[in-house]
């Protein structure tokens, strides 16, 4: 099966993920968006972004633009591409937006955050093609001798935003951002990339 088609219960089975719901991020500092970030939200509110397309175009994609500007020489971003971890366990198929620590691959390299839009306006109907995405993301790492400690993900309607970690547990943030909070939704992702480059740090 593709990643859109596990359920939790799959993961469970399967690999032996469990899953929690608690909180994720601590003490986060507010991160003022760019003129351009809000001079391009303003702009698309007033557009109707009826389809996942729509929304991802004019709300998620400017907002991972807004990040990559700020970790130009630390992270790519990929959209659309296939992630084949393998195959034979259904970790396989088309991710929304996969953000690397890579920059100057052409090929995915040491992926570190799946990015799912939700279908049906549903945020929760995303949760679990989002793990799955994850956990393939886990184990292609492995597989390119680059494991790290965690995978993060997040699943977005464009105007609810919901991050979930796996190391060896699925942990599901107790808290939904939006998109009225863009100061503290720049700075969970800014705070996701931070961990990785400690990481580097440290190697």
């Amino acid at each position: 099966m593709p990643y859109s088609e596990f359920t939790l219960k799959d993961l469970k089975l399967k690999f032996g993920i469990k899953n929690y719901v608690e909180p994720i991020f601590y003490d986060i500092s507010p991160i003022q968006p760019s003129d351009w970030l809000k001079t391009t939200l303003q702009k698309t509110s007033k557009l109707r972004a009826r389809t996942e397309k729509a929304k991802s175009e004019t709300i998620v994609f400017p907002i991972l633009i807004e990040i990559k500007d700020k970790n130009d020489d630390f992270i790519t971003i990929y959209s659309g591409d296939t992630l084949v971890a393998d195959a034979e366990k259904g970790l396989t198929g088309e991710c929304d937006f996969i953000i690397t620590k890579e920059v100057k691959s052409f090929d995915i390299n040491f992926p570190i955050m799946q990015i799912v839009e939700a279908k049906k306006h549903d945020i929760d109907i995303g949760i679990p093609q989002c793990a799955a995405q994850m956990y393939g993301a886990k184990i292609y790492n492995e597989k390119n001798n680059t494991p790290i400690d965690y995978i993060y993900g997040c699943v977005t309607t464009g105007n609810e935003w919901r991050f979930l970690k796996l190391n060896e547990t699925l942990t599901i943030d107790k808290r939904i951002y939006y998109l009225n909070e863009i100061e503290l939704l720049l700075s969970v992702f800014q705070n996701i990339v931070d961990h990785y480059k400690g990481l580097i740090k440290k190697s």
